[in-house]
């Protein structure tokens, strides 16, 4: 049909859509905000439409090439803010529930190995080149040669990169099981045990050594520094409970990948709780108490 007039818009709209779900994905692992791969993805949906398009081969390398670059300038520009951040700094939390449509196992293995919270708070260790090449390889199997094309360096550079980031997240990234059953078992005893008051009930879930993440950005109460120990846990967890509990109201979705409890105050979603489990015992839990990271919570990342 050809790229010009009314045609040429309405077809460029047609392939850009068709490659928007990569684009978010790929936005979202690099900056960990459902936020900013939106304005991202935007951003890359303008380049596009005013770009000459007579000469683009490969649309889908095209764009991934666009968002990627605009999504490094971002987090380049978001490092010194994050320095800034009033707590600890976590992912804002996604919908993963394709409902229908969701992945099967070896789909499921590549999400939860690149869209974790896990995962996703590793990579804030590698410097922006590291954590595109990791995105580009680990989650989207991208060619060592177009991955190079990308970001405009040289293929053995790009190796080089991709050696480093992953040893950086193996490094980094705790191992923890995996089996969304076992975390959904262990999420409701633990909301029981919570929601009752139960010290004990809480102590059997809870690892001797386990860690409290919690994130609120400093807008809402939760604890600004990471919290360890079954003890420190489940106390500040029984006291929590007594103030906000008795009014709350539950629900369960997938979130980066696995269950998660949902924590309504006066139908307004006010807390994403997820864990991470291994050995039948919570060895970390994630609070999400950022009312900014809450407010487009219902928008699914997908693959």
């Amino acid at each position: 049909m050809g790229w010009d007039g009314r045609v040429d818009r309405d077809t460029a709209t047609d392939v850009f859509e068709e490659h928007r779900a990569v684009l978010t994905g790929v936005a979202y692992r690099m900056l960990g905000l459902a936020a900013d791969a939106e304005d991202i993805v935007q951003e890359a949906w303008l380049r596009w439409s005013a770009a000459d398009r007579a000469d683009v081969r490969s649309p889908r390398s095209f764009l991934v090439r666009i968002t990627t670059r605009l999504a490094i300038d971002r987090l380049r520009q978001a490092r010194s803010r994050r320095e800034d951040y009033v707590g600890t700094w976590l992912p804002e939390p996604v919908v993963t529930d394709f409902g229908d449509q969701a992945p099967d196992t070896a789909e499921r293995a590549v999400l939860s190995d690149t869209v974790s919270l896990a995962v996703l708070v590793v990579l804030e260790s590698l410097s922006p080149l590291e954590r595109a090449v990791f995105v580009l390889r680990e989650a989207f199997g991208l060619p060592f040669a177009e991955i190079a094309s990308i970001l405009d360096r040289g293929e053995p550079a790009v190796r080089r990169l991709a050696v480093r980031a992953r040893g950086h997240v193996e490094e980094g990234r705790p191992r923890y099981d995996v089996d969304p059953r076992a975390r959904r078992d262990l999420t409701e005893r633990f909301l029981a045990a919570a929601s009752g008051g139960d010290l004990d009930g809480l102590l059997a879930v809870l690892a001797p050594d386990v860690t409290l993440l919690s994130d609120s950005g400093g807008k809402t109460k939760a604890p600004l520094r990471i919290m360890t120990t079954a003890d420190k846990v489940g106390r500040f967890l029984v006291a929590v409970s007594q103030e906000r509990l008795p009014s709350a109201e539950f629900g369960f979705t997938e979130v980066n990948g696995a269950p998660a409890l949902l924590l309504y105050s006066e139908g307004v979603l006010s807390t994403v709780l997820q864990v991470e489990v291994a050995d039948g015992l919570i060895q970390r839990l994630y609070v999400l108490r950022n009312p900014d990271k809450l407010a487009g919570f219902d928008r699914p990342v997908t693959r």
